[in-house]
């Protein structure tokens, strides 16, 4: 097996520190940028492709369409 990255084990203590409570202020910042079920831009279903290659087209077509949606509406 083959491990990748580490993570610290923090303590479990009564009262967080001013370090903790700010690292899970940026934390909850980074959860809130994440896309939204309406930004992926791929519509909602279920889709069976008989290829990965035809189910990366069909996510590819929806990425495009959805960048020039924004693109114009940005002009």
């Amino acid at each position: 097996m083959r491990t990748v990255g580490h993570r610290k084990e923090r303590p479990i203590t009564f009262s967080a520190s001013a370090e903790l409570l700010m690292e899970g202020a940026r934390f909850n910042e980074e959860i809130h940028r994440l896309p939204t079920g309406s930004t992926t831009f791929i519509p909602k279903g279920v889709f069976r492709f008989k290829t990965h290659e035809a189910a990366n087209q069909h996510q590819q077509q929806c990425l495009a369409e959805g960048m020039a949606l924004i693109a114009s509406e940005r002009k």
